[in-house]
């Protein structure tokens, strides 16, 4: 029957959630930007809980009324209409549970976050530099598919194609949430075109997603902050080619330097190299955070152990291997084509479980 616990926790979240709508009609809150974003973004992280917790009190209600139904009804047809509404909702409640417990967990909050991706090519010479190029198509495409804007800030092309090292930013709604799956260590086998003998060879290309800082995030000292300027290279234009418009970012205190020299604006230039900027600071502490839950988790999916072997690309036998859950798929050719939504599902669901089982070791 019903998890009296669960009701206790669901009816002070409800109290929460009244109360905070309450907050937000409030016209000093209102006059509060701030106050009134972070409180909107916290109402709408209540109401998935609040659904859940209307739906399991909906069931429990008509349990109740089919069971009075049962201990007071004489016809037989109606008996047997109570009995099975019965088992068809008490079937019902332990999915309801697991499901409200995971919500009732605190997400990170940086799942909410745009990301910045990064790709470099490693092991493996031109071949790396070809898969890296490989990879990051293949985040495009599936960011096209979940309507979310990609963005260049910086490339370093291979020099049979490909990428030695790029670095792109990704803009939509939950995104850190579902690419932080990929940050490791992606291993190719696969025959080279320059390969004669038919021979298969393993080569590498490394994955890191941060989530984006926001300037509420981090505030940056600009002494801090040693400025170069420098004209750009590659693709682009003349204009590109001949202005000072890429800008070098570099952090005294911490050695971090980012540049960026996508665009031919350099006030352009400058916001984006002061994002990645602030992103790569913010994720100095992020990191320990992500270490410390690894230690939680012995499966851990989101490892903040980014120089794991997480995947392995198999193109002669069609298949790819996340070595992180033991899960296989046949799809090769469609999953380098965007098609990596099965995957990340399987390593939602089981991060999910690693979840509710540190719930219930509490």
């Amino acid at each position: 029957m019903a998890n009296n616990l669960i009701l206790e926790k669901l009816k002070g979240v409800k109290a929460r959630f009244i109360e905070v709508g309450k907050m937000l009609t409030d016209q000093s809150i209102m006059s509060d930007m701030d106050k009134y974003v972070k409180l909107n973004k916290e109402y709408k992280d209540l109401e998935p809980i609040i659904e859940a917790y209307d739906e399991y009190t909906n069931i429990i209600s008509n349990i109740e009324n089919a069971k009075s139904i049962l201990s007071t009804e004489k016809d037989e047809e109606m008996r047997e209409m109570a009995k099975m509404e019965i088992d068809e909702l008490t079937a019902k409640i332990d999915p309801m549970e697991e499901k409200i417990k995971l919500l009732l967990i605190p997400k990170d909050p940086e799942d909410e976050k745009n990301a910045i991706v990064e790709i470099r090519g490693g092991a493996g010479g031109d071949e790396a530099s070809l898969f890296a190029g490989e990879l990051m198509r293949m985040y495009m495409k599936y960011c096209e598919t979940k309507g979310w804007k990609t963005e260049i800030t910086r490339a370093t092309e291979g020099t049979v194609g490909g990428y030695k090292e790029v670095v792109f930013t990704v803009t939509g709604h939950g995104v850190y949430g579902i690419l932080k799956y990929e940050s490791g260590v992606h291993r190719v086998q696969r025959v080279p075109q320059t390969e004669t003998q038919g021979r298969v060879h393993t080569s590498a290309a490394s994955v890191a997603v941060l989530p984006e800082a926001d300037e509420v995030d981090i505030k940056i000292n600009p002494a801090d902050i040693k400025r170069d300027e420098f004209c750009s290279s590659g693709p682009g234009g003349q204009s590109v080619n001949t202005t000072y418009s890429a800008i070098r970012l570099t952090h005294i205190p911490t050695g971090i330097v980012v540049t960026c020299q996508d665009e031919k604006s350099k006030l352009k230039n400058i916001e984006s190299a002061m994002k990645e900027l602030r992103t790569r600071l913010y994720n100095l502490e992020y990191q320990k955070y992500l270490d410390e839950i690894s230690k939680k988790r012995k499966t851990m999916v989101s490892t903040g152990d980014r120089s794991a072997k997480i995947r392995t690309y198999n193109f002669p036998q069609g298949r790819v291997t996340d070595h992180r859950i033991n899960y296989t798929m046949y799809n090769l050719q469609n999953f380098m084509l965007g098609d990596i939504q099965e995957l990340i599902d399987q390593l939602i669901m089981a991060e999910n479980a690693e979840r509710l089982k540190e719930a219930n070791n509490e």
